[in-house]
């Protein structure tokens, strides 16, 4: 069985693929889920990322519910889209409540399920649903999950949820009463007993032969093991090796790979491992999928004739920092799927912007915080900041602590500490220091470093939903002047937002997906980045030349009219990491 090249020989009932954006766990976990299938089992392959692009590369459209895909008899897919699961929630809180509540107490609790909490809870709440038993009729369940900061979260909150329900009946939080989130306490409960159960639960951490992605996977490593998740392995994705030793490029790429192996951290030294070459062929499609844990190239692959196609005239990243700086100050967000570089170009371009005698706060909404490894230095003028997520929430809870405790007795006061301490407070704290960041760039430039594109939807979510009800509080206040946060990213003089990409297939798709989102949000990107582009590298390896094939196509997409400007930052042999490297990205 082709499983079996990733040391799944005795496969549990769950298995979760996850690692940093852009190690390929969708390929993998979908190859696994579609090779499970081809065996004889009835699988379910679940993503929990809200830019998930199972839809591409399977060919069908996705759902909130199973839906079995064309040719591959035994294997159904589900996605748990963070909008519908939130509207599902809502009615069946709503539903149980409407027998014994008056309207008034019904419109209350609709309006406080309205919140970014609420989408995190609906989320949580159908992910603890297939654990805790909805999905018997499937063999095996294999979750294809967001990147590492939010799948920590994510897998967290059974644990998290567990201890605040725990004799807690009291109050309503923001999610409505308690008692209907008690209903849920047992799912809740079942579903962290079958994560901590090594006998049904497997981790696979996914990581390229780069140094982030192995630090990131040892770092996730030792989490999930502090939470309870001790079983795991790690797959090694993308290992290259090059054909001709005199090939400049193919060689580079191979020792920057072999260092990063020598170099990887003792935790991820001591999990059982398995490696899957770099492949020529982009794991788009069924014949693709079931090739990529094979060494069989794709049925009815033929080798193709290199276009001769010229790459995109694209402008320097040195070019997109002048545009940038002639503005003077305001909001640069830099956003895209996971994996794509959107820390290095973040921090080159807040480099850029000092170099042109600007001062500039650089921060990260990142959950897997990189910019300190990145950066590795200080520079003057360049304020480096990150919204922490526990630092946020304590912070939170304390100012509402010190605005409400002064009017409550003692018992009320630990009413309101202990609803302060539910899980869900982090996200609208999170939001609440998105906002004031959001503010800063009035007076300056700020660059944000945004998390992958899921994550940063949930965000953007948080952010209309704020607008709505402030538009509904001042309604008809002539004298009120509201400025919410969406409306300064909707206003194109004040907010940039500039779209990373990597010249590959599904990298291009989610960042045409995420444009379409913010334009349905009446938010208009700035610009393109492609990042580590080898066109013009001059390899003539026959497999770094088959993905050239690929990169070209895509290159084509964006000139047909998917970017309005683009800039490229060619590959480099040496990872731009610390003020030079990343000043090296900006010169000519």
């Amino acid at each position: 069985m082709p499983i079996k090249a990733l040391g799944l020989n005795q496969p549990t009932r769950h298995l979760f693929f996850t690692g940093k954006g852009g190690v390929g766990k969708t390929s993998l976990s979908t190859a696994t889920a579609l090779a499970l299938a081809d065996a004889g089992k009835q699988v379910l392959l679940v993503s929990t990322d809200a830019a998930s692009n199972l839809d591409e590369m399977l060919g069908i459209e996705l759902r909130n519910s199973p839906v079995p895909v064309p040719s591959a008899p035994g294997l159904s897919v589900l996605n748990i889209d963070p909008g519908v699961a939130a509207e599902t929630y809502r009615q069946r809180v709503l539903a149980q409540m409407q027998a014994h509540a008056t309207e008034a107490e019904c419109a209350t609790v609709r309006e406080q399920l309205s919140g970014a909490c609420t989408t995190e809870i609906a989320s949580f709440d159908e992910f603890s649903s297939l654990l805790a038993g909805d999905a018997a009729a499937y063999d095996h369940i294999v979750f294809d999950t967001a990147p590492t900061g939010h799948t920590l979260r994510l897998l967290s909150l059974p644990q998290a949820w567990s201890g605040f329900l725990k004799d807690n009946d009291r109050g309503a939080s923001c999610l409505g009463p308690h008692s209907g989130l008690k209903m849920q306490e047992a799912r809740f409960n079942a579903a962290l007993a079958a994560l901590c159960n090594p006998a049904l639960t497997t981790i696979v951490l996914v990581a390229r032969p780069e140094h982030s992605a192995l630090a990131e996977a040892a770092r996730t490593s030792i989490e999930l093991r502090a939470l309870g998740l001790t079983h795991q392995q790690l797959v090694i994705n993308g290992l290259f090796k090059a054909t001709d030793p005199h090939d400049r490029v193919a060689s580079a790429i191979e020792a920057l790979g072999q260092q990063a192996l020598a170099a990887m951290p003792a935790d991820l030294r001591a999990l059982p491992q398995s490696t899957v070459p770099l492949r020529a062929f982009d794991t788009v499609g069924l014949p693709a999928l079931r090739a990529l844990l094979t060494d069989a190239p794709p049925a009815g692959e033929h080798a193709r004739p290199l276009g001769d196609a010229p790459p995109l005239p694209a402008a320097h990243l040195s070019a997109l920092v002048d545009e940038l700086a002639a503005a003077g100050r305001g909001l640069i967000m830099v956003m895209g799927k996971g994996g794509v570089g959107k820390t290095t170009i973040a921090a080159a371009l807040a480099i850029g912007l000092v170099q042109r005698g600007h001062a500039v706060h650089l921060s990260t909404t990142d959950p897997a915080s990189h910019l300190a490894i990145t950066l590795d230095g200080d520079m003057p003028g360049l304020q480096v900041g990150r919204i922490d997520p526990k630092a946020e929430t304590q912070r939170y809870i304390d100012k509402i602590m010190a605005a409400r405790s002064p009017g409550l007795d003692a018992q009320q006061q630990a009413l309101l500490l202990e609803d302060l301490q539910s899980p869900c407070t982090e996200e609208v704290a999170v939001f609440h220091a998105f906002s004031r960041t959001v503010g800063e760039a009035r007076s300056a430039f700020v660059v944000l470093d945004t998390a992958p594109t899921g994550h940063s939807l949930l965000l953007m979510d948080a952010t209309g939903a704020y607008h709505r009800q402030m538009t509904r509080e001042f309604e008809g206040k002539a004298s009120a002047r509201v400025v919410t946060p969406l409306m300064r990213l909707q206003d194109a003089s004040y907010t940039r937002i500039i779209l990373v990409t990597l010249p590959e297939v599904t990298p291009v798709s989610q960042a045409a997906a995420l444009q379409d989102d913010l334009r349905r949000a009446r938010i208009e990107p700035y610009a393109w980045v492609v990042n580590k582009s080898i066109l013009a590298a001059g390899t003539h390896d026959p497999l770094l030349q088959a993905r050239l094939d690929g990169e070209r196509r895509q290159m084509a997409r964006l000139a047909a009219g998917l970017a309005q400007r683009t800039f490229a930052v060619p590959w480099v042999p040496q990872a731009p990491v610390g003020l030079p490297g990343l000043s090296s990205l900006l010169v000519p």
